[in-house]
């Protein structure tokens, strides 16, 4: 997407009215911090490069959004003076945004999110010296880590590089490589089956990381790290690299909590939820993950928690963890605060670095920058897919696959797009889609938290787990922290206050409000074939994520914050003192508050359910052994096969679901002589 010159001349003063230059408040404060201005920090070709990665109507609302904007008529959407935004003092050009915000229209509440957050991460995430941009030094952000640089070595996985159309045949064909494909490939591979793994997204492994949040976001993250809802209200976090979410996820590796499978077991019909065998891969891929607790210590954020919750006496458990501790050097406690950038030292035991090097080694070929476009069938069943690389220089080269089995591991989003455009018509097709939908309750600190180091989450408070006798609720964890994702979490209400707040993030200690949705949303394609997600959150989970958010404020207070940011556009403040909360009505008072889309902040990391598994054909498209009922020999592998959401972070479940489905791969193809248990081997 290009922008004309009053295109660029409006996001210009879009980004000088969220990031405004001002006079220090006070002589001792950071001149230079204050008097910087949005523009001279915001890269409009990576504003351009978000906006083409949308699909075709988002794109087209962008267009009608900055045409709104360059004409006098945007006066009447905010009372104002008939005027472009360009042309309006600065302080009309905040009130304008200020009554968006506000706005009952939820097109200009959308608009105004949207603008927001660009300019926010792109302006806080994207500071480099090398380009001039020191916004980070004053904020006490250290940036990249500088030191004990790893050694650029070859990288370990040898892609294949088509330069033109071309017919690939194999037995099993694995879309996607994540936390499902990656554990499939790995397992078929090591059983002698011969295996080709298409990914949608680029393979980077060690230096390739290079920390920098906006361009890691961009390169890593499916839509460039802005996917988002239809309405704009939910951000979506999936990975689309090679190794998927599990590249670029927390670390967290939670085991399915027994009640959940026995909900899956008893109202899905899927009894081996509760049988020996699930167990076994459950154990299998822990083992080939090293999945343990024994990093050294919790960053502060982690620690506030386990602290606060303690003195609440709510009890706390520790985090299993994916990683190999290979030293306890500070350098190395740091860096793990990186690692949803990828992992630049290794560290971190996602599928890239155990499954996926397991099937290359057993002859699995492997295509990166290769978008799967359709399933191909013949009577009734899968024969393989047709997909489009694209090479280093841009070109587009057809691919075609012959496969005797088709995986298909995309994610939840992915995944049912890619069966809708391949003509699947089940009716439950993308339906019950649960995105485990979470805000984040921030806590201003008297010492420094710098939340950027250290394991993103190692702490995780049960308390709010099953509420009202239910089988949902809320987890209390903690996010990774860098300087534009937490620019965008955090509420703007004016220029000023957000630089104030932005000043102080050395100080901001964050917790998640992580609900198990009872109640979900779906995904359906465009005419041209992209995902579109559709979720508005429940009366019924939103009563749970506000209880959420009060019990993480309470945390908070009891941890020493001396004010709390809850999570709403208005930014109701929580003032405490001594570990004791000063104005308590502020809490009670949340649920009385308007909470529609775009007046509050959500997230989702984990997308699930949207082609879930069961017995019951009519109602579930995915049969128990992962295969699908509407046509043979193409098997689902990922988070959308879940029944409904996992209640915890979905990686290690997903892997040990895709463990169990790859032993039913197996019984269907003919036999190989191989030895068992070469990938647990391998990781011990």
């Amino acid at each position: 997407m290009e922008f004309t010159a009053a295109q660029c001349a409006t996001l210009r003063a879009l980004a000088d009215t969220f990031i405004p230059g001002l006079p220090a408040p006070e002589p001792t404060a950071d001149a230079a911090y204050w008097a910087r201005r949005g523009s001279e920090g915001i890269d409009l070709e990576k504003i351009a490069a978000a906006i083409a990665a949308q699909p075709a109507g988002a794109q087209r609302e962008f267009r009608q959004l900055l045409q709104l904007l360059d004409a006098p008529v945007l006066g009447l959407t905010w009372f104002g003076a008939l005027r472009p935004f360009a042309q309006l003092s600065p302080e009309q050009r905040e009130k304008l945004l200020q009554r968006w915000a506000a706005s009952s229209l939820p097109q200009l509440r959308k608009g105004f999110q949207a603008l927001r957050k660009l300019c926010m991460f792109l302006y806080y995430g994207g500071s480099t010296p090398e380009q001039g941009q020191f916004v980070w030094e004053h904020i006490g952000y250290p940036g990249p880590q500088a030191v004990d640089e790893p050694v650029e070595t070859p990288k370990p996985l040898q892609l294949l590089t088509p330069t033109h159309d071309i017919t690939y045949e194999c037995e099993v064909l694995v879309i996607g490589s994540g936390a499902g494909g990656g554990v499939v490939a790995g397992e078929l591979a090591a059983a002698g089956h011969e295996v080709l793994v298409l990914e949608k997204g680029p393979y980077y492994h060690g230096t390739d990381f290079t920390q920098q949040e906006v361009d890691m976001l961009g390169a890593l993250y499916d839509a460039r790290g802005t996917l988002t809802t239809q309405d704009g209200s939910i951000g979506l976090l999936a990975g689309s690299c090679l190794g998927g979410g599990t590249t670029v996820n927390w670390a967290g590796s939670f085991r399915t909590p027994e009640y959940v499978l026995q909900e899956w077991a008893d109202d899905h019909q899927v009894p081996h939820f509760l049988a020996s065998s699930f167990r076994e891969s459950m154990d299998a891929v822990s083992q080939a993950l090293s999945v343990n607790t024994d990093y050294v210590r919790h960053n502060a954020q982690n620690q506030m928690l386990l602290e606060g919750s303690r003195r609440l006496g709510q009890r706390v458990q520790l985090i299993p963890r994916n990683e190999r501790h290979q030293d306890t050097s500070e350098q190395q406690f740091q860096g793990l605060g990186y690692s949803c950038f990828g992992d630049r030292y290794g560290v971190k035991q996602g599928t890239l670095s155990t499954y996926l090097e397991a099937a290359f080694r057993h002859g699995a070929r492997l295509l990166c920058n290769a978008r799967a476009e359709r399933i191909t069938s013949t009577a009734g069943q899968a024969t393989g897919a047709e997909a489009v690389y694209t090479t280093p220089e841009g070109k587009a080269v057809r691919i075609t696959v012959r496969a005797k089995r088709v995986v298909v591991a995309g994610g939840a989003v992915q995944t049912p797009a890619l069966l809708l455009r391949s003509g699947l018509r089940h009716p439950h097709l993308g339906r019950h889609l649960h995105l485990h939908p979470t805000v984040v309750v921030s806590g201003l600190y008297p010492q420094r938290i710098n939340p950027w180091h250290g394991p993103m989450m190692s702490v995780v408070n049960d308390a709010y787990t099953r509420l009202d006798g239910s089988n949902f609720g809320v987890k209390l964890e903690t996010p990774p922290a860098h300087p534009g994702l937490m620019s965008m979490v955090l509420p703007w209400r004016s220029g000023r206050q957000h630089k104030e707040l932005m000043a102080q993030a050395a100080h901001l200690g964050s917790f998640i409000v992580l609900t198990r949705d009872r109640d979900g949303g779906h995904v359906n394609v465009d005419r041209q074939g992209v995902p579109l997600v559709h979720y508005t959150l429940s009366e019924y989970d939103r009563g749970h994520l506000l209880r959420g958010v009060a019990a993480a404020a309470d945390i908070h207070v009891a941890a020493g914050a001396r004010s709390v940011l809850l999570p709403h556009g208005s930014l109701p403040l929580l003032r405490a003192e001594n570990g004791r909360a000063l104005n308590p009505e502020v809490l009670s008072g949340l649920p009385q508050l308007s909470w529609k889309p775009n007046q509050f902040g959500l997230y989702s990391a984990h997308q699930m359910s949207t082609c879930r598994m069961g017995g019951a054909a009519a109602t579930h498209p995915t049969s128990p052994t992962g295969e699908l009922y509407e046509l043979r020999h193409l098997y689902v592998a990922d988070g959308s096969a879940f029944p409904a959401c996992s209640g915890v972070n979905p990686m290690l479940t997903i892997m040990a679901l895709a463990h169990h489905t790859a032993q039913h791969l197996k019984a269907s193809l003919p036999g190989r002589a191989v030895a068992a248990g070469v990938i647990e081997a391998a990781a011990r």
